[in-house]
């Protein structure tokens, strides 16, 4: 079957070649700027967000029925301190780092310099539509390269806003963005770019891979999986519920690292499920379809995605014991707990993105392990115990891409920390230094001094005297 060009796809697809080539020629004097200058990009982007703060957040609501309040929280406060993190550290990320010399090599000098890769393609998802296009943007200006940004056409109004805010604010030869569906983004992917940094699922992620081997391009994937919360017998039930009931709803389940489900020790199941009950009413009233602090379903794909595994859930002897309602006409799915699971379920079996919550009990912490570690390694791991035994016991026994400790999400938020997957939840590391060092290249350079050195003395003709230096010199390397 042939893909059908429309006229307006050739349209964009020739303006995709000309701005690539564009930034291409541009990478040289990008390359170059100073930090002073990669600070004042920086500076003008966050301005012009500080400006249209309430454009971006009807623009969302748009898309989601997202309040106000949470797109500031979820969104914008993490790409200002983004932000604020390399306008604060800029100039010693770009200091070129001085290393050792062993002995072998005396009368050298060795450092490593961090230069930007050159053009980079950023492909977001439609989850947090805002934050994961400007978040890896802000490395990539740190870095000194030049982007392409493709947004998802899933939340087409955040696009619109973000077209409008790229254009303003950059310069097509510095970064551009282009909105559309699957054929833009397979039209970008045929492009050598020098690193691409894709956000979405592990499905999708391998099809990134496959484009970007093409050209054996560089890639940073942050994927998904079913992230555990683990909630054992000396935890704070009534905190945990507290933090799990945020983590899990906040934006409507569809967070890449939300509480997928929950593994809690039987013996405090009965009180800990009584408790995240309280807190979605205490959190979106008694009558939750009404709350406006309570996000939407992205689009009827996805609501009919979501029934269909709570349909399968309950059809194989799952019980609901709280919400279960949903209505088409909004894609609204309340907030459901899910209890009496099974493994054959469809909801253990994939990524849930939504606001359904599998319970599991267990008896033992090794029994708890067992479970995570059958299924693909996670993004996120949520561990809620007091006793520092268990704690170090579920992380030495099991593998995530972060961790966060009797809270759930915030390890997301601090710039010191690598956020990133293992294996099937992607690889590579982003956020603070670790996002401007994804987008650099760690140049070694070696200066040798001028005339005699010590190499030269292992130089052939290998007679008697050059081996007896070869022998010094596997003693000294």
């Amino acid at each position: 079957m042939n893909t059908i060009v429309t006229t307006s796809q050739t349209s964009t697809f020739e303006e995709i070649d000309r701005v690539f080539e564009a930034q291409k020629a541009n990478t040289q004097q990008i390359k170059n700027t100073t930090a002073r200058a990669r600070i004042a990009k920086l500076k003008a982007l966050k301005q012009a967000i500080q400006a249209s703060q309430t454009e971006l957040q009807q623009a969302i609501y748009n898309d989601f029925r997202k309040s106000p309040e949470e797109t500031d929280l979820s969104e914008v406060f993490i790409v200002f301190k983004a932000i604020d993190d390399a306008c604060g550290h800029l100039k010693k990320w770009m200091r070129p780092k001085k290393v050792a010399t062993p002995r072998a090599l005396l009368g050298t000098s060795s450092r490593v310099v961090k230069e930007p890769k050159g053009v980079a393609l950023i492909i977001a998802p439609w989850n947090y539509p805002f934050q994961l296009t400007i978040d890896p943007l802000v490395s990539a200006i740190a870095a000194g390269n030049t982007a392409i940004l493709k947004p998802s056409e899933m939340t087409p109004h955040t696009s619109a806003y973000l077209k409008k805010l790229i254009t303003q604010v950059f310069k097509e030869e510095e970064v551009a963005l282009f909105e559309g569906d699957a054929e833009v983004a397979q039209h970008l992917l045929k492009k050598r770019f020098d690193h691409i940094f894709f956000t979405g699922s592990p499905m999708l992620g391998k099809i990134i891979m496959r484009a970007a081997a093409e050209h054996l391009i560089p890639v940073t994937l942050e994927l998904g999986g079913k992230s555990p919360t683990v909630v054992d017998s000396t935890a704070n039930i009534e905190d945990a519920a507290d933090k799990i009931t945020y983590g899990k709803f906040l934006n409507c389940g569809q967070t890449c690292i939300a509480p997928d489900y929950l593994l809690v020790h039987e013996s405090v199941k009965d009180d800990l499920v009584n408790g995240i009950k309280k807190r979605i009413h205490r959190f979106y009233g008694e009558n939750v379809q009404a709350s406006s602090d309570l996000t939407r379903i992205v689009n009827e794909r996805h609501f009919n995605r979501l029934s269909s595994l709570l349909a399968d859930a309950t059809e194989k002897g799952a019980k609901v014991t709280e919400g279960g309602q949903t209505d088409a006409s909004e894609n609204y799915i309340a907030p459901t707990l899910l209890d009496n699971i099974d493994e054959n379920m469809e909801v253990m079996q994939e990524e849930i993105f939504g606001p359904l919550l599998p319970i599991v009990t267990f008896k033992t912490l090794q029994e708890a392990t067992d479970l995570i570690n059958g299924k693909e390694k996670p993004l996120a791991m949520y561990i809620f115990s007091k006793s520092k035994a268990n704690q170090q016991f579920l992380i030495q026994h099991t593998t995530a891409g972060g961790t966060t400790i009797n809270d759930t999400l915030l390890h997301i938020t601090n710039p010191y920390l690598p956020f990133g997957g293992v294996n099937n939840s992607g690889f590579g590391k982003t956020h603070g230094y670790y996002g401007f060092e994804a987008f650099s290249n760690e140049r070694a350079v070696l200066k040798q001094r001028v005339g005699f050195t010590g190499i030269k003395l292992i130089y052939p003709p290998y007679n008697d005297k050059v081996r007896k230096y070869i022998k010094m010199f596997f003693k000294w390397a």
